[in-house]
């Protein structure tokens, strides 16, 4: 995340003024939208959680310590608000599984579809830390941080969501190499 802003465009933001609302914004914009993207995974779905986190963070000002990281309690926020996104894009998707149409036909490409698969079906909390964790490459520490747990629930979330993707990967006729 960027630099930390100066106390009083804190302060200010914290009173509701709409301009040290708009240079937060400005400042932190591109690197919250990136941490989104990491976790939801679809540049559409995060211009979308994007908004809502920042939205979020603006009508949570009041609560917001000016003596604190800004940057820190933002990705909270956008962690948050990509969560229910990938709870809500899961109820939006969810079919009956039908392996008939899900199996893979031995392709590259047929190999992916069928991961995908398998990683949508992740719950969402799982999903979250599979992403950051397996695909992101992020360090223990700033995922437990951003999701506001201890290191060892996202080591035991990492290995739940490695388990469960192995086991649906195999399910879908995808073996490891």
């Amino acid at each position: 995340m960027p630099g930390e802003p100066d106390a009083e465009t804190l302060s200010r933001f914290v009173q509701g003024d709409q301009t040290a609302f708009e240079q937060l914004f400005r400042r932190f914009e591109s690197e919250v939208y990136r941490w989104i993207l990491r976790i939801v995974r679809d540049r559409s779905a995060a211009d979308d959680v994007l908004v809502e986190a920042f939205w979020r963070a603006y009508r949570g000002r009041a609560q917001f310590d000016p003596g604190r990281s800004f940057g820190a309690w933002m990705r909270r926020i956008a962690t948050n608000a990509a969560l229910d996104e990938l709870r809500s894009a899961r109820r939006r998707a969810w079919q009956p599984a039908d392996d008939t149409l899900a199996a893979p036909r031995g392709s590259d490409r047929d190999t992916n579809e069928a991961i995908a698969l398998a990683f949508r079906r992740l719950p969402a909390d799982l999903q979250a830390v599979a992403a950051l964790a397996l695909v992101e490459e992020q360090p223990y520490a700033d995922i437990a941080e951003a999701l506001g747990i201890p290191v060892g629930t996202v080591k035991s979330r990492v290995f739940r969501a490695t388990r469960f993707l192995r086991e649906e990967l195999a399910r879908l006729g995808v073996r490891p190499c």
